[in-house]
């Protein structure tokens, strides 16, 4: 399941350790909401290997400016408290699973 977080949150997941996909994204965003539902089944797919949560970059602009996210959807994966990778842009459900194959 993917959790709605604040920056805040995200930040105190993060700090805790393991391993973290989280969306960066916003309702105006035509393909944020293409790639809402395929999180939601590929989260399912990776419980276990991570913790899935999404981060509204309008509500949290100053997180998405310290990450560096100036274009949305961008997905970002946190391993021991630092960003191992990210995806910028919207992928069909095989490639988005190819990516977290190997990167979880």
């Amino acid at each position: 399941m993917v959790k709605i977080m604040t920056g805040k949150e995200l930040d105190e997941l993060v700090s805790e350790g393991g391993t973290v996909v989280c969306d960066f994204w916003a309702e105006w965003c035509g393909p944020c909401r293409m790639l809402g539902p395929v999180l939601d089944k590929l989260s399912e797919e990776f419980e276990g290997k991570a913790t899935f949560a999404k981060v509204n970059v309008d509500e949290n602009g100053d997180l998405a400016a310290s990450l560096g996210i100036f274009s949305i959807p961008d997905v970002f994966i946190f391993a021991d408290g630092q960003v191992k990778t990210h995806n910028l842009g919207y992928l069909p459900e095989e490639q988005m699973r190819e990516f977290f194959q190997k990167n979880l």
